[in-house]
């Protein structure tokens, strides 16, 4: 049986196992180390591990003097207050000057559920993405998570991990590549492509699966790296299939899928769609109810594929 676990667990194991092996690795957090899981960095490596209480912004400027002395901080809270309150200190103290920092920032998307739209950040990618410098994760279960860690780590860089809450089945291994900028096929079809990132690969699959019982191939593409994006191969999937329709926990609006667009604007003559948020904020709900009100379901996926290739 596939493991399950949640990716922000996976996250703070990667920290601690990351740690144990090169001592430049540094920790902050903003209060929120039981539920960004740094605690597991701080119960072993304390003298390395830093809380910088609620103050997102204060947090990017220390962690780019940590970076500046040679040290490779990562910095964690959730992804609203990451992306949103430090998005000055960000651009400035960080990606202005292309300093060496990590961030991993939790309870992204729709996933964090009834903590509602407040809480839920719809549009971190978006904010990222636009800066210079920026390298952008999306991992899409636990064991994706590890490898983002260890990517980020290596690259000399601001990188962006996106780390969702929920428990979720791994589905790929260790055998499975992680190459930043590379997107992984998971499934070979010729009639569409389905290119989705982080939570929304698992609903890719299931789409596909639906397809395939009306005699519908899809390809299904695992775009973890949103940026760099991997254009080659969204160029490629397009001439194969000749429709395209991305996936995404995240609004239309930024995110994968107009980063997939831009792609193929002027480049591609496929038939293209999006699903996503539809421009709207989030709202109080448990993540299945979400998922359902707002379309990211394989079924929409599906519904969406059908429509382009018929």
């Amino acid at each position: 049986m596939a493991e399950s676990k949640s990716l922000r667990i996976a996250y703070g194991e990667a920290l601690a196992e990351l740690g144990a092996e090169n001592d430049k690795i540094v920790v902050l957090d903003a209060d929120l180390s039981n539920a960004t899981m740094t605690n597991r960095f701080s119960a072993v490596y304390p003298d390395r591990f830093f809380d910088f209480g609620i103050a997102e912004a204060n947090m990017a400027c220390a962690a780019a003097g940590f970076a500046h002395e040679g040290l490779i901080p990562f910095i964690s809270t959730f992804a609203l207050f990451g992306a949103g309150r430090a998005y000055e200190q960000i651009r400035n103290s960080i990606a202005y000057v292309n300093a060496n920092v990590k961030f991993g920032f939790s309870h992204s998307g729709l996933c964090v559920g009834e903590d509602g739209g407040s809480h839920q950040s719809i549009e971190d990618i978006a904010l990222m993405r636009v800066m210079p410098n920026m390298t952008i994760f999306v991992p899409c279960d636990a064991v994706e998570v590890r490898k983002a860690v260890r990517a980020a780590a290596a690259i000399e860089g601001p990188v962006y991990i996106r780390v969702a809450r929920p428990v979720c089945e791994c589905f790929t291994d260790e055998s499975t590549p992680f190459v930043p900028g590379k997107a992984n096929i998971m499934r070979e079809g010729g009639d569409v492509a389905i290119i989705a990132m982080g939570l929304m690969v698992a609903e890719a699959l299931k789409a596909a699966d639906l397809l395939a019982a009306e005699g519908i191939r899809a390809t299904v593409v695992n775009m973890h790296t949103v940026k760099p994006l991997d254009e080659d191969a969204v160029l490629s999937v397009a001439e194969k299939c000749g429709a395209v329709v991305t996936a995404e926990e995240h609004s239309v609006i930024g995110g994968l899928g107009s980063a997939v667009a831009e792609v193929l604007a002027g480049r591609s003559g496929a038939k293209f769609a999006r699903v996503g948020i539809e421009d709207r904020f989030g709202q109080s709900g448990t993540p299945a109810e979400l998922f359902a009100d707002y379309g990211l379901t394989a079924e929409n996926i599906a519904e969406n594929a059908r429509r382009l290739v018929k």
